[in-house]
């Protein structure tokens, strides 16, 4: 497959801060990077391509390289250094210590390592990590936001837009956004106002003031070539596939209008055939500064299409299960929301790794308008070696009674219907605000811990409706428990294992679970788990419901202790019993 070599896209890339003077540190020793490839397993997605037709494996090396593409945005979005960073790895490779170097790069999307110890260091002599990382100027603290939007409300709604790139107002920044939008006249259509308001800020321009440009603009050449490449894409495979096709043309608009409403709504109503691919900026997890920017991905996509009807029939009546919510405010849902069980390709940006399940799209304005999709990831979801070492972990914490509890099925299904919880309960706040503005940088913690207990919430409901059986049943409760097990304490930069950790905290606090100190195991009371649930469930609504900052910051330190004498004993137990801590992706279509 043709793909941009990252010393060509490297001079595409016009975002965020200014790459910064190298520390004067050194490498890593080679020893720590040998430390963690030893935790790490490789695995490899090879999925069957052979039905695919002519005009569909043109579409697929185009989209194959807009994957590169917002592997290489994704990747200067986390760091300013990381492209340099690459390339001078690149330059170098060829002995073990940089070829292993390069490993780490691959695994970690950039020059931040994630240690044994859950500790985020730099492997290379780059600066450390921000909470901004570039899509704010390097370095930023919140309060000098904070303090900017109390002085000039007026410009909350494009600093803190989900598809914007914030800027100090220097002559470096200025110049470079004129240009880009002198080079790239479309973009200044497609964003009236936007050149004048840049040249504006020329008669104030200071260190004290921020101002804000679409990802378009910050990112112009690399993602007018990957429009380039999805318009090619669709008219190969047009006549071959006609709802995929316009897709992929209004997706292409979308990366330079910033604006996704098109290609979502084609997204979501579109019976496609054989492919389908998630591409853009949606979710906001790396941004632990304001918790409301996007960052880049792509997910490659091949329909099993046989499971996927099967499923879509198994999910109706989606309107009753969000009426028996434990909460007030219900709202109106649609009944038949796309879902699909699929095998990855290949995985670019955020969504590199083994992620098992999205649904899309996150505002609230276009999942009322149009639904949302969920794209099941068969072959990470039913990979026997993931499996493996989630079941040897599961055994190790757990007293033998509920040993055999854990089975693929339950992971599968709990994941399924994490994804519709998205869907489900609060999606705006009393005032009508997106959550990531109402919650910011709690905003994902919340949301994620919604979809994992209205998973768990609607367990018997859905064994009532013969969704589950009994055993079924037990194995969607235990995987539930297995979520929230974790190795390490969590960072508070982490949004999954912080709500994770709450639920543990929750579930052992309600008697769900109980420690036994002599044997250092947890048992499982599952007469008390949709009570459990529950309880929780409701906190969770309510706190997304009322908007309140600060009571989601309050409620997050009041459930996320960590105890030597408990949650240590277990994690140890945990790492002891994991022989891999990490899991590296290689995809056969990118030749690896």
């Amino acid at each position: 497959m043709k793909t941009i070599p990252t010393f060509a896209l490297a001079s595409l890339l016009t975002a965020g801060a200014a790459a910064q003077p190298l520390p004067e540190s050194s490498p890593w020793p080679d020893e720590r990077s040998v430390a963690i490839l030893e935790a790490t397993r490789e695995i490899r997605l090879a999925p069957d391509l052979t039905h695919l037709r002519p005009g569909e494996r043109i579409a697929l090396a185009r989209l194959l390289e807009v994957g590169g593409i917002m592997q290489d945005l994704y990747e200067d979005q986390k760091h300013p250094e990381a492209l340099d960073t690459k390339l001078r790895l690149e330059a170098r490779a060829g002995t073990p210590e940089i070829d292993r170097l390069r490993t780490l790069y691959r695994l970690f999307s950039g020059p931040i390592a994630i240690t044994l110890d859950n500790r985020r260091e730099p492997f290379w002599p780059v600066a450390d990590v921000q909470p901004g990382k570039n899509v704010y100027p390097w370095g930023t603290r919140r309060g000098d936001l904070e303090t900017f939007l109390e002085a000039n409300p007026g410009s909350a709604g494009s600093l803190l837009d989900l598809r914007a790139v914030v800027r100090r107002a220097d002559d470096a920044s200025i110049r470079r956004d004129l240009e880009a939008l002198r080079r790239h006249p479309a973009l200044a259509t497609l964003h009236p106002g936007l050149q004048q308001g840049v040249k504006s800020l020329t008669m104030r321009r200071d260190g004290s003031t921020f101002y804000a440009v679409p990802y378009s603009v910050a990112w112009s050449d690399a993602l007018i070539r990957a429009h380039d490449l999805l318009r090619e894409a669709a008219i190969a495979v047009a006549p071959e596939d006609e709802d995929f096709a316009q897709f992929l043309e209004n997706r292409a608009r979308d990366l330079l209008s910033d604006d996704y409403e098109s290609g979502d709504a084609a997204w979501v109503t579109g019976q496609f055939h054989n492919l389908n691919a998630q591409i853009g900026s949606y979710e906001v997890y790396d941004d632990e500064l304001m918790g409301v920017k996007t960052f880049f991905s792509a997910s490659i996509l091949v329909r099993n299409r046989e499971a996927s009807e099967q499923l879509r029939k198994a999910i109706a009546g989606l309107q009753e299960l969000e009426d028996s919510l434990p909460y007030e405010h219900h709202k109106k849902v649609r009944d038949d929301i796309p879902v699909g069980i699929y095998d990855v390709i290949a995985d670019f940006g955020q969504a590199r790794g083994i992620n098992t399940a999205t649904i899309l799209p996150n505002e609230s304005h276009l999942a009322r308008k149009y639904g949302r999709t969920i794209l099941l990831r068969g072959n990470i979801m039913r990979h026997p070696e993931l499996f493996g070492g989630s079941a040897e972990a599961w055994k190790a914490a757990m007293a033998e009674p509920f040993e055999d509890d854990l089975a693929p099925d339950g992971n599968f299904h709990r994941t399924l219907w994490h994804e519709i919880g998205h869907y489900l309960g609060v999606s705006r706040d009393r005032r009508g605000r997106e959550l990531e503005i109402a919650l910011q940088d709690s905003s994902s913690t919340f949301e994620e811990m919604k979809a994992d207990l209205v998973s768990l919430y609607l367990a018997p409901a859905l064994r009532e409706r013969g969704h589950y059986d009994d055993a079924q049943l037990r194995s969607v409760y235990a995987s539930g428990i297995r979520r929230v097990l974790q190795n390490n304490r969590p960072r508070p930069d982490q949004p999954y294992q912080t709500m994770q950790l709450m639920q543990w905290n929750w579930f052992l606090d309600r008697g769900l679970l109980t420690f036994d100190r002599e044997s250092g195991e947890l048992s499982i009371d599952y007469s008390r788990y949709h009570d459990a649930v529950a309880s929780l469930l409701r906190e969770v609504l309510g706190i997304q419901w009322s908007g309140d900052k600060a009571a989601a910051d309050r409620f997050i330190a009041a459930h996320t202790s960590w105890r030597d004498d408990l949650h240590e004993v277990i994690a140890r137990r945990i790492r002891d019993a994991q022989r891999y801590r990490y899991t590296l992706v290689r995809y056969a279509a990118l030749g690896e």
